[in-house]
């Protein structure tokens, strides 16, 4: 089985998705960490982040190996991790580098400790219109700009992360903005795409939602 589950950033796709690639064995692909790794590499090599040429070099030679490396850097989660990886995924040469990449784990999901998974989940921007069209379930998850700038402003405080609400919402405004404007929008869901708005709803919420549409899709098959 193969779900996707794509939307904005903070709007809970990366919660969902953690809680069923364990309900239902899954593998767990966070797709954004393909971008965060080359965002964070370029920071490492002190390259210009609007570098594109530069950006796909290193696209280009990413594994999955060292994409795990990359994940220990103290900003791969961090306000400037997640701005790098906004403004190279804004690159089609970067994107086209490593779609392989994730569309290839689709034909082999394996969990963590290296056992073959029933099926993997995507968490990402454009997993099912671009990743894997023809996945299973397809989910898009969205919620106000103002409702995900809270959440992620509250994840940075727990994390110890000093930044303001202002610049949060700023950047989540501003990376929305240069999805918007590319030439194909991840911030369209795909045409048979369920759509979640999670502003007004807790995460309990949005899971019991989400597993009784699974639930029947699995018995139909």
């Amino acid at each position: 089985m193969i779900i996707t589950i794509d939307g904005p950033a903070a709007a809970g796709k990366g919660t969902l998705a953690t809680y069923l690639s364990k309900k239902y064995h899954l593998s767990y692909f966070d797709t954004g960490m393909v971008y965060r790794a080359v965002g964070i590499e370029m920071l490492d090599k002190k390259e210009d982040i609007n570098n594109e040429q530069a950006a796909e070099q290193i696209a280009k030679n990413l594994t999955f190996l060292k994409m795990l490396e990359l994940s220990t850097h103290p900003e791969f989660r961090g306000p400037q991790g997640g701005k790098n990886a906004s403004i190279v995924s804004s690159y089609p040469s970067v994107r086209q580098a490593l779609l392989k990449m994730q569309r290839d784990f689709a034909q082999n999901p394996v969990l963590t400790d290296g056992s073959r998974a029933s099926g993997v989940v995507y968490d990402g921007r454009d997993t099912g219109t671009v990743v894997c069209p023809n996945a299973d379930i397809k989910l898009y998850i969205t919620a106000s700009p103002e409702v995900r700038a809270e959440r992620r402003y509250k994840e940075f405080q727990a994390k110890g992360i000093k930044i303001s609400y202002e610049d949060v919402l700023s950047d989540v405004k501003a990376r929305d903005d240069r999805d918007s404007k590319r030439s194909a929008s991840p911030l369209k869901p795909a045409p048979d795409a369920i759509i979640i708005d999670t502003s007004y709803l807790n995460i309990q919420e949005v899971i019991e939602k989400v597993c009784k549409i699974i639930d029947s899709q699995v018995k139909k098959s």
